[in-house]
């Protein structure tokens, strides 16, 4: 494989920039939903039914309630049946019998045009995922990983695009918001390592005596990450249950309508603050106090504890709406960050592996 590192200038700039595009298109999904605005546009691609939304109800036919909650159904209807093809009867029974689809979207100027921000970013994103495509063609037989993980991202990015539809029209089931969450986190992992991989020659590090021990660390770390996204999600879905009951009003009981989930949640949050306390020990016996990975590992533990914080200040302040956003982005940034120290820790393995394939 070539090493000069100016072949994946352009390249590099280009998943650079869509990665950091798709951590603000996150802060944008965060603010969405922290303001009630999911539902803003009842349908999709479009927003009640125009590509440029209405900027009053007037401007709607008088029916549009009821015309958008039938669309609805005709489209769950159509999903129930893929979900039933593909054997997941359950789940296609309860996208059928779920009444929730059948309550009527009010026009909201403010959470319509939110909603509306939120799409032209993500479609902002599906060009910059084509123009990374079209750049990894020429890596094709010098670097092929690049190419097949840009293909890999362009289709999931396309799947994320159809799932977020479908996560409209259920009107945001929680397992269809859990799931878009899930394929957003893995398109990050995507991203992360196509910027790592452009920049390898950069990243490397020196041996690091008990690696295998850190590389432990550094995984069993990264799945507890993962692990509190998920619990993360569903208490922000408990979250969202109480917060439409109450009108978005009255935040100050949120917390307390909270199940088991949330204290889970919050508790597992320290486990996962010592964790990232051994790794920075870990480097710091193994004398590995400068370099990238130190930084990173550093960089990390103040991005967990500034999590931490803003989850207690979502605690014991009614969870102000602003902080929601944070809170979310700046879970998915410590997962990405733990991602590329993994890549760190392990761009030996990566580099041997591929001189075997190219002898």
């Amino acid at each position: 494989m070539k090493n000069n590192i100016t072949e994946y200038t352009f390249f590099r700039k280009i998943s650079l920039l869509t990665l950091i595009a798709v951590y603000f298109l996150i802060l944008v999904g965060g603010i969405v939903r922290s303001t009630g605005a999911g539902m803003g546009c009842p349908d999709w691609p479009k927003c009640f039914g125009q590509w440029i939304p209405p900027a009053s109800e007037e401007m709607l036919p008088d029916n549009y309630k009821e015309q958008y909650v039938n669309d609805r159904i005709a489209k769950n209807q159509k999903f129930a049946g893929y979900l039933e093809m593909f054997g997941f009867e359950k789940q296609a029974e309860i996208i059928r019998t779920d009444n929730s689809i059948r309550q009527e979207t009010t026009f909201n100027v403010m959470r319509t045009w939110t909603e509306y921000v939120n799409r032209i970013v993500g479609v902002v994103i599906g060009l910059l995922i084509i123009v990374n495509l079209a750049a990894s063609v020429k890596f094709l037989k010098s670097d092929p990983a690049v190419f097949i993980w840009s293909a890999i991202l362009f289709i999931l990015v396309v799947f994320q695009g159809w799932i977020g539809s479908i996560v409209v029209s259920t009107h945001l089931t929680p397992w269809m918001v859990t799931l878009h969450m899930l394929i957003a986190v893995l398109i990050i992992a995507i991203l992360v390592y196509l910027v790592f991989r452009s920049r390898k020659a950069e990243l490397h590090i020196r041996q690091i005596n008990h690696h295998r021990f850190l590389n432990m660390l550094l995984v069993i770390s990264g799945l507890m990450i993962v692990f509190q996204i998920l619990l993360g999600t569903q208490v922000r879905e408990a979250i969202d249950m109480i917060s439409s009951a109450l009108n978005y009003n009255h935040r100050e009981a949120w917390i307390g309508s909270l199940g088991t989930g949330f204290y889970i949640h919050r508790s597992f949050s320290l486990v996962l603050l010592a964790v990232q306390v051994g790794i920075l020990i870990n480097l710091y016996m193994n004398r590995v106090v400068a370099g990238k990975i130190y930084d990173f590992a550093r960089f990390l533990l103040m991005l967990v504890v500034l999590e931490v914080g803003l989850g207690v200040i979502m605690a014991y302040f009614g969870i102000p709406p602003f902080i929601q956003p944070l809170h979310l982005l700046i879970g998915i940034l410590i997962f990405g960050v733990q991602f590329l120290m993994i890549l760190m820790v392990n761009n030996k393995k990566i580099v041997r592996a591929e001189k075997k394939v190219l002898a």
